[in-house]
């Protein structure tokens, strides 16, 4: 299974939960800082020639419920 997951970078908080969750370690805080003066995580889509694996661990475990995770076949 593959996966992807978008960020709505107005509620991330930057926390950081969701960058501890990632098995593969696909997510870090970005430089940018969103509309609230927080850095918010982003998505990378490969790291060490891992992708995202669609588990939903980041979705899950965000307060502000500002991932959403996408899973396709294949």
């Amino acid at each position: 299974m593959k996966g992807k997951i978008v960020i709505d970078s107005a509620l991330c908080k930057g926390c950081g939960l969701c960058i501890e969750a990632c098995p593969n370690k696909l997510l870090e805080l970005g430089e940018e800082l969103n509309e609230k003066g927080y850095h918010f995580a982003v998505f990378l889509e490969e790291r060490d020639g891992k992708g995202c694996v669609g588990c939903t661990l980041c979705a899950i475990t965000c307060p502000e419920v500002a991932i959403e995770v996408y899973r396709e076949e294949g």
